[in-house]
């Protein structure tokens, strides 16, 4: 599991090191707000460990920005010494998906960030998924657009999954190559040639595309008044 910590303290950056890691954790770390939005939007993390008290950016306007701006799915967790209940209802209306108050237990923050990933990757699968007047039933493996049958490649299938799970949210090229190929992707730009046969299918035969290109950062699906 790869996590991002957005944290300035090193005593608590070498805490969360020296108790991850040998748990299986890839850690990265950034140490004010505004590395964090790049570090978070330029490669791929499971979830992401963000500071409310950040050097540049604080940990509000780090998340506000990435939900809003990037429309970036990836699960965060807010651990902070702000404790009131303001703080918390602030946290989770900016885009928090959990928030653990300082001092906290280690356990139970790998306890709280392995339930986040297991949700994000939908690993209580929902048989139907549905977007606009997209749907795909995963337990036929069919795929409609406005009740028009959608011919998908096993590939095409999988990335429309991927899709439609964090729809309207952005997923990044390399979730994306993750979801697809595991940790083997391959070396050639395969997934472009992928996305492309997708939009053939997806929204060539219809009036308005819904699948959208974020150049440099990712993927999303949108409504088709938004296309």
């Amino acid at each position: 599991m790869h996590i991002l910590i957005i944290e300035d303290n090193p005593d608590i950056i070498a805490n969360l090191y020296g108790y991850l890691e040998p748990l299986g954790y890839t850690l990265d770390v950034a140490r004010n707000g505004i590395a964090g939005v790049s570090c978070a939007t330029g490669a791929f993390h499971d979830a992401i460990v963000l500071d409310l008290s950040l050097p540049g950016m604080d940990g509000v306007e780090v998340c506000r920005t990435l939900r809003q701006e990037y429309r970036l799915a990836t699960p965060i967790l807010m651990l902070t010494a702000r404790d009131t209940v303001h703080d918390k209802v602030t946290g989770f209306e900016v885009g928090a998906d959990d928030y653990l108050v300082k001092p906290y237990s280690l356990p139970e923050l790998d306890a709280r960030l392995k339930a986040l990933i297991r949700r994000a990757r939908n690993e209580q699968v929902q048989s139907v998924l549905t977007f606009g007047d997209l749907r795909l039933d995963a337990s036929t493996g069919q795929a409609t657009r406005a009740g028009q049958p959608l011919d998908l490649t096993p590939t095409g299938y999988k990335i429309l999954v991927a899709l439609l799970r964090v729809a309207p949210g952005l997923i990044t090229r390399q979730t994306l190559e993750r979801e697809v190929w595991g940790d083997s992707p391959p070396d050639s730009d395969a997934l472009r040639t992928h996305i492309h046969t997708l939009r053939q299918v997806l929204d060539k035969p219809f009036p308005q595309p819904m699948l959208r290109t974020l150049p440099g950062t990712g993927y999303r699906l949108v409504m088709p008044d938004e296309a």
